[in-house]
């Protein structure tokens, strides 16, 4: 079974339809402050599970989507939850470029 975030729902109803496998049901959405909330609308009690995400533009925002969706299959007691992140933020700055003072966040 496939789930995905507000990243690109698209790109992954077009994965889940050439591997002909459904689409999971969560609700994605946010509370009043903005953090993100997941709801899991599926039994995956001992299935394997595939979370289908980039961590684009607002990098934050997806990155905490996966977070919490992850942690959620979990809870629900998924046998395996895989993550696919074909964009995956904060990769980029791998090593220091300037000085001591910059973080490595890859």
């Amino acid at each position: 079974m496939l789930f995905t975030g507000n990243a690109n729902p698209r790109l992954a109803s077009d994965v889940a339809k050439c591997l002909s496998i459904p689409l999971g049901r969560a609700n994605v959405g946010r509370f009043s402050d903005g953090e993100a909330t997941i709801e899991i609308l599926e039994h995956v009690r001992g299935r394997d599970v595939f979370v289908l995400q980039s961590t684009s533009c607002p990098a934050n925002d997806h990155l905490m989507e996966v977070m919490l969706m992850v942690d959620a299959l979990r809870r629900a007691s998924a046998s395996r939850i895989t993550a696919a992140i074909p964009y995956f933020g904060y990769a980029r700055q791998d090593r220091r470029v300037r000085s001591a003072r910059v973080p490595i966040s890859a």
